[in-house]
């Protein structure tokens, strides 16, 4: 009896350095944001534009991995395939979370303490099976969709957008996709200029004119999520399609420089003119994100070394980014109950936790994730013939 398996293809180095980049700063803007009073003094001040700029790439890769392989695939081996890639993490990010969180006590976090163990396991059992939780189920004081791994709010807009392509949108002619994104693009524009068209954005005052949200089960955040999720996603998937990438020498170095930028810019215009923060905002997801991975595509990582580091970063970036939350929490308890202490401690604290989040990062995509998968893939995704 003979087995059969849909091999992946070919990877794309510098889409995985670029991912890997994003996935650090997004661990220090979340070390930052423990100092900051709000989105418009927040140190690397756009790194929340990480994950718009996550669903382009994704959008793209799964174009790539996927788009010319449904004749020998079902559904049914699609979402396989997913979730032994992307689900294996979401449960050891849940499960970090889980040691932590009564280490989480602090006056930010003022339901921690009134938690009781059963609570916070079934909460961590939902999370496990990626069922997002209500306002009402809240065990941190943050109402968000996993209170034990608040990173975890993008990857259910991930499966959302998996479960979109295969059952809908991989039907789609390029003419169809073009529409379908242009006005996916009119959401992008009615939330980063608060436009709020439909009605649904009046309740966000503290993150007005960025696309900060999407993490709650509310209706201005499940439209924020939604509309955070289709523009970016499907930009990724027709720029797959279309084919019509950009070659540039030394694209790693080049790409990871703007992206660099554009996450760390300061808030833009300033308290008087902040409509300006909204148009950074949608020309960054409308424009420059679909142009860095069209570049990042179409050109080729030169140098042992430089393969060794899109190699690194791209291996440590879903882990880093799914696993790093809960010492964000840590850290911002530990912050509230020290707020005397030295500066230089709190740097050291901050340095620590980073250094911290990508040995854990790495131990866990050694350790566990590798191994699970491999084990998945011979008893899940194998076809015996």
């Amino acid at each position: 009896m003979a087995t059969t398996y849909l091999a992946s293809k070919p990877r794309y180095e510098i889409l995985d350095g670029l991912r890997g980049v994003a996935a650090m700063i997004v661990v220090a803007f979340h070390l930052f944001e423990t100092y900051s009073s709000g989105p418009d003094d927040q140190i690397l001040n756009h790194g929340y534009l990480a994950v718009d700029f996550f669903f382009v790439l994704s959008g793209f890769v799964i174009g790539y991995a996927y788009d010319d392989r449904w004749d020998r695939m079902s559904i049914t081996d699609f979402f396989k395939r997913r979730l032994v890639r992307l689900h294996p993490l979401l449960i050891l990010g849940t499960l970090i979370g889980v040691l932590f969180f009564y280490f989480g006590d602090a006056p930010a976090f003022h339901f921690v303490m009134e938690t009781p163990w059963w609570k916070m396991l079934l909460i961590a059992l939902l999370g496990c099976l990626m069922i997002p939780t209500t306002p009402s189920m809240d065990i941190r004081g943050w109402s968000e969709i996993n209170s034990l791994n608040g990173a975890s709010w993008s990857l259910l807009w991930e499966y959302i957008a998996n479960i979109l392509y295969a059952l809908v949108i991989r039907h789609f002619s390029k003419l169809c996709l073009v529409i379908f994104v242009i006005l996916s693009a009119f959401l992008t524009i009615d939330l980063s200029l608060n436009l709020d068209v439909f009605g649904l954005l009046s309740v966000r005052e503290y993150a007005k004119y960025t696309v900060i949200g999407g993490f709650c089960i509310t209706p201005d955040q499940l439209y924020i999520g939604l509309t955070r999720l289709l523009y970016p996603f499907f930009i990724g998937l027709l720029i797959s399609r279309v084919n019509k990438l950009i070659t540039l020498k030394g694209a790693f170095y080049w790409c990871s420089l703007f992206i660099t930028i554009i996450l760390v810019l300061p808030h833009v215009g300033g308290q008087e003119h902040e409509w300006m923060n909204g148009v950074y905002n949608a020309v960054s997801i409308l424009f420059l994100f679909p142009l860095i991975v069209a570049i990042g595509a179409g050109s080729q990582v030169t140098g042992k070394k430089s393969y060794a580091l899109c190699k690194f970063l791209g291996e440590i970036s879903y882990p880093l980014y799914i696993t790093h939350y809960p010492l964000i929490y840590f850290q911002m308890a530990w912050a509230a109950d020290h707020p005397e202490a030295p500066t230089g401690t709190h740097v050291c604290v901050s340095v620590s936790l980073f250094i911290m989040a990508i040995g854990i990062a790495y131990a866990s995509l050694r350790l566990y994730d590798e191994p699970v998968r491999e084990r998945l893939k011979q008893h899940v995704l194998m076809k015996k013939k």
